[in-house]
């Protein structure tokens, strides 16, 4: 099952499950556990991803492959997630969902560019690079990773809650 065209079948049979509960299908992978198979459902969407949208969705793509035959009639484990924070970013909704974030970006002539995403249209990424805007083509990106930070953008200013000076 863990063939291209298996992975294909399930794509095929899953993203409009996945878009009926408002969510995007970002990956599906089979891998042996056992006597069983874990299928993995990666679902993303702007803002995030909730417990209860994992909850709906999860329900919604049981009842699809109970419906049809691309498990086959070996038993199996289903696990829906969103993305990880190690997800690569390829997608323009990938960069989209990551503005505000610090992330490292590969781009196609074999350099990298490392800085804030401040926004993202149709056709490419705006960076803040050390204070600098940068403006790189989706074209000429080949794929990101967000940088983890231990003090969010979003936490720059102190807030004075947490007691400490400054």
């Amino acid at each position: 099952m863990g063939s291209a065209t298996s992975r294909d079948r399930l794509m095929k049979l899953l993203e409009p499950v996945a878009l009926a509960s408002g969510l995007d299908l970002e990956d599906v992978t089979v891998t042996p556990a056992g006597k069983r198979r874990l299928l993995r459902v990666v679902v993303d969407r702007d803002g995030g991803v909730s417990l209860d949208d994992v909850a709906e969705v999860s329900q919604a793509v049981s009842e699809a492959l109970d419906a049809g035959d691309v498990m086959g009639g070996s038993p199996y484990v289903l696990e829906v997630s969103s993305p990880g924070v190690d997800r690569p970013l390829t997608e323009p909704r990938h960069w989209r969902r990551a503005v505000r974030r610090l992330v490292k970006a590969d781009l196609r002539d074999g350099t990298s560019v490392e800085g804030r995403i401040v926004a993202t249209d149709e056709t490419g990424v705006e960076f803040d690079v050390a204070g600098t805007p940068r403006r790189v083509e989706y074209e000429d990106l080949t794929r990101g990773r967000v940088q983890v930070e231990f003090r969010r953008f979003d936490d720059a200013e102190d807030d004075g809650e947490d007691g400490d000076e400054g």
